[in-house]
């Protein structure tokens, strides 16, 4: 640790206003020492990861962090802010700061290091020595673990030793059977054992938030005299508890906001599941409830691998679009696959192809039709599964494994009613519901081994089922009977509105949420194809083109404006953006969301009023450019999409620019202020 943090990268006078601020006079230091390479782009890669989660912790802690290409050795830097920082806690702003800067492929050993003054941030004495540092040099000494902290309060038993580092990835806790221990509040099991619980604890990145959780759990269960085993998913590998260790457990506790890996292992557990946070904030909360539901007998409802973890005060609408997300990921590949090959039919044999008599039937080596009749007739079988795909991943999202059988059911249900896919939507939801509301029934402990299996998927299947075939399926049909009518008769101003309305969708989150409720509901209307249906597809892919084309045009005709590593991004950019990659444009939007998202919206929009104005079509779901020959009117097509990227291309080098000469005078005052660091040259060059 000692080599990760020196006095040069301490700040005890940290006087930023902002977490953008603190994390930049922070990574000023790391650059002067050489440890930084690009401050910029250093920076941006802080700024993703903090777009992901906040990283304040209660107490007065924040931790930003991350894994970047622009850091040539793991390095730790500390500033205590005199008037506390916002980093997103809920207890309020913080004053103890830590920039953890880990290189793309940091080895074990030094992210083992990490793990341990994570751990040891949740220990009030040490937090207490680090406000009462007087110099940089005994700060450092703390942190780095070279200086004696005060003996932990009596009141927890058995602390962790300052110095010591417990195990990176598998870490047990006390009370196997000790005496005094499984009193007060039925820590005991009813066998007269310790309380088992197994947990999983895992983040965005792998550095900080897994490991402290990690660490309040322990503690919480020592105090509690529960046998606890945690695995800890971080960046440093993965090493899974024992068969043996999981079937001995009465319950589990997943505290994660990323998938936990092999989460099948703990099926038939009760199950805990929220925020790598609530497991930093509240672990003694969440080992009384998994003591609860085992109590009762309770498998999990909560969220699972596909779902994004989320903190148990998320609302409906959040756990629904999540939910609504599992399912339309899982499509998009049958949607590119077999809509691609579908178009290429078209290219090859013409519109009049989807009357060619079945290839099992009639096949001609040397005929271009042939050739393809079979490039259509598969395609269609790929678009054929979109629907039952979308309804089974929905509900694979609500309910795990079980729920995919009922969800594929009720999306074959709504083929054969014509419900399309609005029908699949809610046959997915119906189907994760009636899965989720068995499981909350109490299950005798003789028939958990075989729910997942048989009893889930069997009434689950049939409840869906029934509920599509006889109450809800025809009313969505003709739902979807009227929108399909509704986009056949779209022209004019009606058009045009919702091409804007398509293009601001495409172009709020670069991929997220919103740009995939526009892109399903696009390609929605590929799978019975008409004119307005074709129009809504063109100008869906049109706008997302835009905002990656966009940054690459900026980057190029005014680099200045960017980091050394967005102009390389940008060079990217211009391949991801005539391919149909929204995406493209994230490092950019991470960076300056305020200046690139608004930018990108506006040239969206454009691109989507034009693209239908001019009543563009396009019969694939996917390819960018590549697939201009499939395109009505591609000359008009291609024009829309040029004037929406030089829309947003000029919108975002003004307020850049703007940008530019606003910070200027500070950047000036600011430099004047800082303090002393070993080589101030570097660092104003590097800034």
């Amino acid at each position: 640790m000692s080599e990760m943090i020196t006095p040069q990268l301490v700040d005890l006078d940290l006087s930023a206003e902002s977490k953008e601020g603190a994390a930049r006079a922070l990574a000023e230091r790391m650059v002067a020492l050489g440890r930084v390479t690009d401050l910029d782009g250093f920076l941006a890669d802080v700024a993703a990861r903090e777009a992901q989660m906040p990283t304040g912790l209660e107490g007065g802690i924040g931790i930003p962090h991350c894994r970047s290409a622009h850091v040539t050795t793991p390095t730790l830097a500390f500033g205590r802010s005199t008037s506390g920082i916002d980093f997103g806690a809920p207890d309020g702003p913080a004053d103890l700061i830590f920039l953890i800067a880990a290189p793309a492929g940091a080895d074990d050993a030094h992210l083992s290091i990490l793990s341990t003054l994570a751990r040891r941030l949740m220990r009030p004495d040490f937090v207490a020595a680090l406000r009462a540092a007087t110099t940089p040099a005994e700060a450092a000494a703390l942190v780095a673990g070279e200086s004696e902290n005060p003996a932990p309060p009596a009141t927890n038993p058995a602390p962790p030793a300052p110095n010591s580092a417990p195990p990176a990835f598998e870490e047990r806790g006390s009370g196997g059977g000790a005496p005094g221990f499984g009193k007060g509040r039925g820590g005991e099991s009813p066998a007269g054992q310790p309380f088992r619980v197994v947990a999983v604890t895992s983040c965005p990145t792998g550095i900080a938030h897994t490991y402290m959780a990690a660490e309040a759990l322990t503690q919480a269960a020592q105090a509690e005299g529960i046998e606890l085993t945690v695995e800890t998913q971080g960046s440093a590998g993965f090493t899974k508890l024992t068969p043996e260790t999981i079937a001995a457990a009465d319950a589990a506790v997943f505290a994660h906001d990323v998938p936990v890996r092999e989460r099948a292992r703990f099926a038939g557990k009760p199950t805990v599941d929220v925020g790598v946070k609530a497991g930093i904030n509240r672990p003694a909360e969440l080992l009384q409830e998994a003591r609860d539901k085992a109590a009762r007998g309770e498998i999990s409802t909560t969220p699972t691998p596909v779902e994004e973890a989320g903190e148990p005060q998320d609302g409906y609408g959040a756990k629904l679009r999540t939910w609504l997300m599992s399912g339309v990921s899982y499509m998009v590949p049958f949607v590119a696959a077999g809509g691609l090959l579908i178009a290429l039919a078209f290219a090859i044999g013409g519109y009049e192809i989807n009357t060619a008599p079945s290839v099992a039937d009639h096949f001609v080596w040397t005929e271009a039709a042939s050739w393809a009749a079979l490039l259509f007739q598969t395609g269609g079988l790929a678009f054929g599964f979109l629907v039952p795909v979308l309804a089974g991943y929905i509900a694979y999202g609500m309910a795990d494994r079980p729920g995919l059988v009922p969800g594929f059911v009720g999306g074959a249900v709504a083929l054969t009613i014509n419900a399309g896919f609005l029908g699949g939507l809610i046959a997915g939801l119906i189907a994760g519901g009636t899965v989720l509301a068995v499981q909350r029934l109490k299950i005798p402990t003789a028939l958990r081994g075989i729910m997942p299996v048989v009893v889930l998927p069997l009434i689950g299947s049939a409840v869906t089922a029934f509920l599509m075939f006889l109450v809800v399926g025809k009313p969505v049909a003709s739902l979807q009977q009227a929108l399909t009518d509704w986009l056949s008769g779209l022209s004019g101003a009606n058009a045009i509105i919702l091409g804007v309305i398509l293009g601001l969708m495409m172009c709020f989150d670069l991929g997220g949420p919103l740009n995939k409720v526009a892109y399903a509901f696009a390609i929605g209307g590929l799978a019975t194809p008409n004119e307005g249906s074709l129009k809504v597809m063109a100008a869906v892919m049109a706008a997302g083109m835009v905002p990656p084309l966009a940054m690459a045009l900026a980057t190029t005709v005014r680099g200045r404006l960017f980091s050394k590593t967005e102009r390389e991004n940008g060079k990217a950019a211009w391949f991801l953006g005539a391919s149909f990659i929204s995406e493209g444009a994230i490092p950019f939007a991470a960076a300056d969301p305020l200046r690139v998202i608004p930018a990108s919206m506006v040239g969206g929009a454009v691109t989507g009023a034009l693209s239908m104005a001019f009543e563009c079509t396009l019969r694939a779901p996917h390819g960018g450019i590549f697939v201009i020959p499939l395109i009505g009117n591609p000359l008009l097509y291609l024009i829309a999409i040029a004037a929406g990227t030089a829309t947003t291309a000029g919108l975002v080098v003004l307020l850049k620019g703007m940008r530019k000469q606003d910070e200027s005078p500070r950047q000036q005052a600011g430099a004047a202020e800082a303090a002393p660091l070993p080589d101030p040259a570097q660092v104003t060059t590097a800034a």
